[in-house]
């Protein structure tokens, strides 16, 4: 293939990634659902069968799509929720494994290990489904929380039952209990190195002096990468390292931060793009036809049986109602991860390893076309649904000017400000501290000593780096984090 040729897909894949977005609004399904079938019908002009570099992209993909997701995730909306979605995704993940694997056992006439590594492959949730198909849903925001802290965080336990049963159908001798005790290893890496990693991004975006802003998310990015390798090259879980790094980085005062954000949602909905195009390439229509039949079955077990059982069991005695915990199996969506880690067999030689590639790609294409494109209705059906969304947290952008000690702050004033109807000759700043510039309803406004501080103002605020909290304490409250838990209380 030239290259012209690999520019010019490469460009198609964009363009048709976006259109399929616009589409897939109007519609009503998951964009994913499109790349899919942009994918195979492009595999009718490009041969394309390189399941290495798919693999490679796929998970360059999926750390873009966690890092980006996870810096979205408020830190006060998943701690009540963190240990219901921790039980979700490894508990969870492994009674869905379980039943899916001895489903297949009997439909597409696997042996044990085999059932079980299918069973594995489509055990978890997606992040990048989950994500793209909550994003703009008005659920409510524990359920919103718990099925976004689940998918970001269940993978490695997809991850951890691929690679143990894969090891286990090549070396029959390997012991399961060096495999469970490793599991426990990746986790706490994951956990103590995200975090940590997490830590030490914050304190270098804040501290670094670039001489462009432009290269602050390409920092950002970096990092995250970083978090993955180091972690895996120590036999730690990289990707729940990933989320775990993103939501302390997303939770943390940072420098260009509003740039990080946008820079990162554009980037991985290109990724996505790019993913999913390359995966449904892989795939051709008659293949999927070969295993039709099987395919709806494995769908429906999973859908209807196995999911359920899972969250039931997982929630039996946690604080969700029968609606929230039949919404929650419902939401278990199925995306990139399962078709990303069904490439592991091809490449580990696994001699069903097609089969089970195809029958996946079938129940991912199932579940998204059937539950992602029903969450909305189901939701307003089980009256779910919340009241309209509020910025809860106020954005704070804080932008680096260049090598002195001062800053620019953008603060977006909410209902919880103390500075709600102070003119800013009574607020109490820090020296040397100004306001340069209001937000009010779109439009500029030029602060004067009299201008009066409104809800919903957007405040452009010129200090020194050292007043930073006092001018957060001004502006924002120093009660701001228990008003916000009694906001997501009352949400519950």
């Amino acid at each position: 293939m030239s290259m012209e040729t690999m520019i010019f897909l490469f460009t198609a894949m964009l363009l048709m990634g976006v259109l399929a977005t616009k589409f897939s609004t109007r519609l009503g399904l998951p964009s994913l659902v499109l790349f899919l079938l942009v994918g195979m019908g492009m595999n009718q002009f490009f041969f394309f069968e390189n399941v290495e570099i798919t693999q490679l992209i796929g998970i360059m993909a999926l750390i873009i799509i966690l890092f980006e997701g996870g810096t979205q995730t408020k830190w006060a909306h998943i701690k009540p929720i963190i240990g219901s979605a921790s039980i979700l995704a490894t508990v969870g993940v492994l009674i869905t494994s379980l039943i899916a694997g001895l489903a297949a056992m009997y439909i597409l006439d696997f042996s044990l290990l085999e059932g079980m590594l299918f069973g594995a492959i489509v055990g978890s949730t997606d992040a990048a489904a989950v994500f793209s198909v909550l994003g703009n849903k008005n659920i409510k925001g524990k359920l919103t929380s718990t099925l976004e802290a689940e998918s970001g965080s269940n993978d490695p336990m997809a991850v951890f039952l691929t690679v143990a049963f894969i090891e286990m159908i090549q070396v029959p001798d390997a012991s399961i209990w060096t495999a469970i005790g490793s599991f426990f290893v990746q986790m706490g890496l994951g956990l103590v190195l995200g975090f940590a990693l997490g830590k030490l991004t914050v304190l270098t975006i804040n501290h670094i002096k670039l001489d462009t802003a432009g290269l602050y998310p390409v920092l950002a990015l970096a990092m995250a990468s970083l978090t993955y390798i180091l972690t895996d090259s120590i036999g730690g879980s990289g990707l729940l390292a990933v989320y775990i790094m993103a939501v302390v980085v997303g939770n943390s005062d940072l420098l260009y931060r509003f740039s990080i954000l946008r820079f990162n949602e554009g980037f991985a909905w290109m990724m996505q793009i790019l993913m999913f195009i390359l995966l449904g390439l892989l795939v051709f229509p008659n293949q999927l036809l070969d295993i039709f039949w099987q395919g709806i079955a494995l769908s429906i077990i999973l859908m209807f049986l196995a999911r359920p059982i899972a969250v039931f069991i997982s929630l039996f005695f946690l604080k969700y109602n029968i609606k929230e915990q039949l919404f929650v199996s419902w939401a278990g969506l199925k995306g990139a991860v399962p078709i990303v880690l069904a490439t592991y067999p091809i490449i580990a030689d696994i001699e069903s390893s097609q089969l089970i590639f195809n029958a996946v790609f079938f129940v991912v294409l199932m579940s998204a076309l059937v539950q992602g494109s029903s969450l909305s209705w189901l939701a307003e059906k089980f009256h779910l649904t919340g009241e309209e969304k509020e910025n809860l947290l106020p954005s704070l952008e804080i932008i680096n000017l260049g090598t002195t000690d001062s800053e620019i702050m953008e603060v977006a004033i909410n209902r919880h400000s103390p500075a709600v109807d102070t003119s800013l000759i009574d607020l109490e700043l820090p020296d040397n501290t100004l306001i340069i510039g209001i937000i009010r309803e779109g439009e500029l406004i030029t602060p004067s000593g009299n201008s009066v501080i409104q809800q919903k103002d957007t405040l452009y605020v010129l200090s020194h780096k050292k007043s930073r909290e006092k001018v957060k304490a001004a502006l924002i409250g120093k009660k701001k984090e228990k008003k916000e838990k009694q906001v997501v209380d009352a949400e519950k």
